[in-house]
């Protein structure tokens, strides 16, 4: 077909554009449509005066494009769509695909101006004379209905002029609005356009998508068989879909074939060869959402819950779920691909998807100065079909319940930076003496609360504290009890303390419940211990201030967000603010340095990751069902989670990956976890030194020799050997039924 060809039209056709539809109005009204129009309820108004009721133009919506969620490099995570659509341009398509489609759907296309004359009067004929219907729809017709379908959908609209639903006033609006098109639009740009809107069966709707998912090639590539193949689906997308109507689809596709011979756009050879190859589907399914993700799919999901609560993609929940399905949004998170890959390895290699234990383990990392997310794993499969017992599960162990995760986990004793801190903030230090031998607190005891009703809070029944080690029951400095995560020093430190400062601080750092958003309750002292549930990002994030001089910053996942037409999304800017004095961070990190280091020497850690600087807490709650490692350097801070996600069945003496532990304790798995994967980071992720606090009585500040002494370099003591008992709460007292600490890494 020549350019000079595609370029005019046939004088009927001029008139029809010159004239619009206006004088098919009457023939219409009269026979055409008429089972349209008794059905469709528009007999009040005349054809001409609907005609001029109709709006000139066709109002273009955005064509429904899949949304990509891509990791920071770029690597592509995971698609989201209604409609599996690739628009590609004309030039990208084959020409025996054009070819099929205008022999098949509208063999005069490049004559008519919109609306082919002898299509209508052949319709005209046809339903007259046999009863039949037949709409006469040119390719450009077929463009604007599919064009006013996708409006429809992305306006809510629930009637869709789609074949069988029409009304007279419908086909009237559709060929109007087609001349408009053909004066607007060139015969190039309608095709190109039609082909990527139409739905060539299941849901794949355009030629590139189609190709892609029936014999995983472009669309550039389709041969004449494959072409008319599709060509044909366009009839009937169920009827005559390739994949589960074989048959009729062949016998579709082969009509489709003569046709393009009968209009010279095969030989007989290329007829005879195209009509006689099988199928020979090679099917490529896409599924869409998480579940496809190719890696990080709980990542995956977070994204997907940041968005679908953002403003900034909607005034609601539905409008953003719309927005992503179809709007080709290309969504750039913070995700980094090899700390994903590594976070996974560490993962299942401490406890393998489907162990016979049951015990979840995750990671996740936040960075600090920025609180991008850059690693989230768990030893678990995303799978909507729940089973537990082979480790699948769409259960977020890292976030909170709103982000897709559960109720969260006890935290133990790495709640007990948060009282440290708020020590150094009174204006007191980590080498204050502290009497740690009050253990039990009777029933009516209070404790200072200034921020609730009468100042102060009061627990209900007797609370009786252990410690894990042993002999540690004594007078000792703050430094020395946080080190060794003596229970009875965190108590009669917050008991000198106002509970409220505590939170005040655990609240400036984002620390908060994973049920229901809430901070932590000053008016259960037990909070001190960890009693409490948090998610791991909460506590990474938390940890992530120490890193970087006190400042927070809250969690995010998204760096940039823009759709198929370049409009960016305001996705904001990293929300940080200072929330402890940098000499505050300074002095708690002095301690939290040496927990870390004593850890990674007696877990053997090579020299490289002994010498990093790094600060750490574990934690552990009463039952041994919930155990922390959270970690950081000055790049990345992450926090280690190992237990039972189920419920509060003890790990202790369970086979974990084929080996039993007589105690569960922090320093047992989430510990060796966190080293086993920040350990690799330490090449491409340096780490600096932290800040130096002002003021020590030590001259080598990073010094552990005091931990083998009272803690204030005078007082002789002994440094302890194993854990004891593990602490308790009292049974009959449920405010003060607290977790208590992992004990030492010195642990059997």
């Amino acid at each position: 077909m020549s350019l000079v060809r595609r370029a005019t039209s046939t004088t009927a056709g001029k008139i029809l554009a010159f004239f619009g539809v206006s004088a098919l109005a009457g023939l219409l009204v009269a026979g055409l449509f008429l089972p349209l129009a008794v059905t469709g309820g528009a007999t009040a108004a005349t054809g001409q005066k609907m005609i001029e009721e109709f709006p000139a133009e066709l109002r273009e919506e955005p064509v429904s494009v899949p949304s990509r969620i891509l990791a920071e490099d770029g690597t592509e995570l995971a698609t989201f769509y209604a409609e599996n659509r690739k628009p590609v341009e004309l030039g990208r398509i084959s020409q025996e695909m054009q070819d099929a489609i205008v022999a098949i759907e509208d063999e005069r296309f490049y004559e008519h101006g919109g609306v082919d004359p002898q299509g209508v009067g052949r319709a005209l004929v046809t339903n007259a004379s046999s009863g039949t219907q037949q709409g006469a729809s040119t390719i450009t017709q077929q463009y604007v209905n599919n064009m006013l379908i996708n409006a429809g959908i992305l306006r809510g609209e629930e009637r869709l002029t789609i074949s069988g639903t029409k009304t007279y006033a419908d086909k009237l609006k559709e060929m109007k609005l087609a001349v408009s098109v053909e004066q607007d639009m060139s015969k190039e740009d309608i095709l190109e356009g039609y082909l990527n809107l139409v739905l060539f069966g299941g849901r794949n709707y355009g030629v590139e998508a189609a190709a892609q998912y029936y014999w995983g090639v472009p669309a550039a590539e389709l041969d004449a068989a494959q072409a008319a193949t599709l060509a044909g689906i366009v009839k009937s997308p169920t009827g005559y879909n390739p994949e589960t109507n074989p048959e009729a689809s062949v016998e579709r596709r082969n009509i489709v074939l003569n046709s393009m011979l009968e209009q010279g756009k095969l030989t007989e050879q290329e007829h005879e060869e195209a009509t006689n190859a099988e199928l020979d589907l090679d099917v490529h399914r896409e599924s869409t959402g998480c579940i496809s993700a190719s890696q990080a799919p709980y990542f995956c999901d977070y994204v997907t819950h940041e968005v679908l609560s953002n403003e900034a993609f909607g005034p609601d929940a539905e409008s953003r779920e719309q927005l992503l399905n179809r709007g080709g949004l290309e969504i750039t998170t913070s995700l980094d691909t090899g700390l994903q890959e590594r976070a996974q390895e560490s993962v299942e290699k401490t406890v393998p998807t489907g162990d016979d234990s049951g015990a979840g383990a995750s990671l996740v990392t936040v960075e600090p100065g920025t609180g991008y997310i850059k690693a989230m794993a768990q030893n678990t499969t995303y799978d909507p079909a729940e089973d537990t017992d082979a480790g699948n599960t769409v259960l977020n162990l890292n976030v909170d319940a709103a982000q897709g995760g559960g109720n969260g986990f006890q935290g133990g004793s790495s709640l007990k930076p948060y009282v440290a801190a708020a020590w150094l903030e009174s204006g007191r230090s980590m080498y204050d003496m502290v009497d740690a031998s009050q253990d039990h607190w009777p029933a009516g005891s209070t404790f200072k609360a200034s921020c609730l009703e009468g100042g102060s809070t009061a627990i209900s029944e007797e609370w009786k504290v252990n410690n894990v080690i042993d002999n540690m029951k004594r007078e000792m400095t703050a430094d020395f009890g946080l080190y060794w995560s003596i229970n009875t020093v965190m108590v009669n430190m917050a008991e000198e303390l106002d509970l409220c400062d505590i939170t005040d601080v655990s609240t400036r750092l984002g620390v908060h419940r994973a049920d229901d958003g809430e901070p932590l309750n000053p008016a259960n002292p037990s909070f001190i211990l960890g009693s409490e549930e948090f998610a791991p990002m909460t506590q990474a994030a938390a940890y992530a201030a120490f890193a970087n001089d006190g400042e927070y910053c809250a969690p995010r996942s998204l760096v940039s967000v823009k759709d198929t037409n370049g409009k960016e999304y305001d996705v904001g800017a990293p929300a940080c603010e200072q929330a402890l004095d940098p000499e505050v961070v300074a002095q708690l990190n002095e301690s939290l340095t040496n927990i870390a280091q004593r850890n990674a020497e007696e877990t053997d850690q090579p020299d490289s990751v002994q010498e990093m600087p790094m600060g750490g807490k574990t934690g552990t709650n009463n039952s041994q069902s919930s155990t922390w490692y959270i970690g950081y350097t000055s790049g990345l801070s992450t926090a280690s989670w190992v237990g039972n996600y189920t419920g509060l069945r003890t790990l202790a003496d369970v086979p974990i990956n084929g080996t039993a532990h007589e105690d569960f304790w922090g320093s047992t798995l989430a510990g060796p976890q966190w080293f086993d994967y920040m350990g690799e980071t330490a090449e491409d992720h340096p780490a600096e030194e932290f800040r130096t606090p002002r003021d020590s009585p030590f001259e080598d500040p990073g010094s552990r020799d005091r931990y083998a002494t009272g803690g204030d370099g005078t007082e002789p003591g002994n440094e302890p050997e194993r854990p004891g008992d593990a602490a308790e709460s009292s049974p009959d007292n449920p405010e003060a039924d607290s977790p208590s600490d992992s004990g030492p890494s010195t642990a059997p």
